[in-house]
This record gives C-alpha cells, structure tokens and sequence, in this order.
C-alpha cells in the first residue's frame, strides 16, 4: 500500500511540471521570421525579392533597385528608344521591339508600352494560326470561278466555282432545240428566196444601164454599203477618227524623259500599284515570255516588278519608253493606274509633257 501511493504521487509531480528548456517552446511570435510560405506576394501586383514583397513598375519602365520595406515600390526607369514593358513588371531590362519583315508593313510602331505591330504588304497574307515566318502570295481564282472573299493580310483569297444551269438546260433542251432548228430553217429559207429575187431585180438593172456608168454605179454602191454597215454618214468616219484620236492625245500625252534611261528606271517603283491579278497579262503584253515571268514568282511582289521591268528594258533597248509601258496598261484597261504613274513621273520631275504632241 506504501508503495502504490509513491508510485501515485509521482505521477502526480510529473502532470503539474511546466516544460523546460529541453523542450522546444510553443506560442513564440514569428512575425519577423515570416517568409514567403507565410506572406506570399499579390499576384500582378508585386514581386518578391529576397524576404520582401515589393510593388511592380509600371508598363513602359523597368527595375532599377527593389524596394527596401514591404508594400513599396522600388526605383523604376522609363524604357529606351526601341524597347517596351507592356505591363506593370519587375524585369531589369525592357524587350526589344520588333522589326517588321521585308514582306510585311508597319501597322503601328512600337511605343514604351507596345510592340511593334507588323501585317503582310499588298498581296501577301499569313493566316494567324499558322506558323508563318514568310508571308505567302494570295492566290487568284481559275476561270470556272468567282471571288467570293478578296485577299487580306490574314487570309488568303477564297473562291468559288461559278454556278451553271448544265442541268437546267438539259431539262428544256430536247424542246427548246427541236424547235430553234425548225424556226432557223423557216427563216433561212425566207432571206433564201428575198436575196435571190434582190439580186434578179439587181441585174435587170444594170441591164438597162450604159457601160460607162456600170463601175461608177458598182463603186458608188459598194461605198454607201460600207457606210451604211458603220452606221455612218458619208464623210463621217474619218473626222470621228480624228477627233478620236485628238481625245486621245490630249488625255495622254506624250511624256519625254529628263535623263533617259536612268528616268525610266526611277518610275519602275510607281508600276508596282498594278493589281495583282493583272501583272501576268501585262508584262505578256510586252512581249516577256511566261517562262521567264514564272521564274521570278519566288521573288516579293514589289522586287518581281522590277527585275521583269529590267528585263523588258534590256530586250526593247534605246527602243524603251515609258509611253509603251503607259499604253500596255490602257490597252488592259488599266487607266486609274496608267493615270497614277503618269502624274507620279511628271510631279517627282522625270519626265515633262510633250506640248507639242
């Protein structure tokens, strides 16, 4: 009995005795200790350098130093001439702007706070969601169809095949055929018989008319028949050439080079507003074979232009002007663009108006 109220006692002591220092203390405040486990930074807001969360720099500056107390910003500096931050940052250095392509064409230029924005030239296109580190050619639509979208900087161009009324026509055409060959007949035979009773009554005419007047008669009709099939008056066509012509010269007339050649080539720049679809048959018009022109294709647009206008150069020689290249175009009733290289030669001083033309 003695022993087991020593034993209890014991137990007693032990339950009642506050920890010492062997043991590790509880409840200590921690609060200068806290890392980022305990305060982790705002997001968008601040970033962390070393145990403290400093605020980020405003698009368009960049980290000069960070912050020395929690919550503030540290030293922030504007982006050079050529960089940008678009967003609030805690970088040291500010991204490079883009430079657009040879093949593309400045949208937007890059300011402190943006990027370059670039888009294919004239042309050209690259789909967005395709890898494109060169832009493509848009292609043109084949004969049996129709341009349902044009060509932009990010898509192609998208055609469709023309409707045609095959089936319609094969419906109606075991009528309508039977019945346009007996109407043809019956017309046929009725301009038959009026032609021939036309020239009976011819002969018997000239007939009764003296020899000598028979070739005077023969001309004098064969002449008023051609006038008559012009729809003209006697005397009236060769002033309506004329005056055509004069019409014609006075809206375009004949441009003379300041310094030759060396004029000519300076306006090759000017003949890269031909539409697109159009540059095939125009240099084919000059006389350029297809073979050499789709040798160029893997050229840009713009520098195609040119190497096949120095090509039509050396082959016409001294013989080459700017008025044959004017004509080409107006004869593809290319007009707003023959107008366009016209005033553009004369107004940067290549060429002068021939009054005397």
């Amino acid at each position: 009995m003695t022993h087991f109220l020593q034993y209890m006692a014991f137990l007693t002591l032990t339950w009642h005795l506050k920890p010492m220092g062997a043991y590790p203390r509880s409840g200590l405040n921690l609060v200068g200790n806290r890392t980022r486990r305990d305060f982790p930074c705002r997001p968008d807001l601040e970033y962390l350098d070393g145990n403290i969360c400093c605020l980020y720099c405003p698009a368009g500056t960049r980290k000069i130093s960070p912050c020395t107390s929690a919550g503030e910003q540290g030293k922030c500096e504007e982006c050079d001439d050529g960089t940008y931050t678009e967003h609030a940052n805690g970088l040291q250095l500010c991204l490079k702007c883009t430079r657009c392509r040879s093949d593309q064409e400045v949208v937007r230029p890059c300011t402190p706070t943006q990027d370059t924005e670039c888009q294919c030239k004239l042309g050209r296109f690259c789909a967005p969601d395709q890898a494109c580190e060169v832009c493509k050619t848009c292609s043109s639509c084949e004969e049996d169809e129709e341009m349902e979208r044009g060509c932009t900087s990010t898509s192609n161009t998208e055609c469709k095949k023309i409707k045609s009324n095959a089936g319609f026509a094969s419906a109606k055409a075991s009528v309508i055929v039977p019945l346009v060959l007996a109407a043809a007949l019956v017309i046929g035979g009725i301009i038959i018989t009026v032609c021939r009773r036309r020239r009976r009554k011819a002969t018997d005419t000239q007939g009764n008319v003296p020899d000598g007047q028979k070739a005077g008669l023969h001309y004098s009709q064969n002449r008023s028949t051609k006038e008559r099939s012009n729809g003209e008056t006697p005397g009236q066509s060769c002033s309506n050439l004329i005056l055509s012509r004069q019409l014609e010269d006075k809206q375009f007339p004949k441009l003379v080079p300041v310094n030759g050649e060396e004029s000519l080539r300076k306006c090759f720049e000017y003949f890269e507003e031909i539409d697109f679809c159009y540059h095939k048959r125009f240099f084919r018009h000059l006389g350029i074979m297809d073979n050499v022109i789709k040798s160029k294709d893997h050229l840009l647009y713009d520098d195609k232009i040119h190497e096949l206008l120095n090509i039509w150069v050396e082959k016409e020689g001294r013989e080459a002007t700017l008025n044959d290249l004017l004509k080409a175009l107006l004869d593809l009733n290319q007009r707003r663009t023959a107008e366009s290289v016209k005033e553009n030669a004369v107004l940067n001083g290549h060429y002068f108006c021939d009054n005397e033309s």
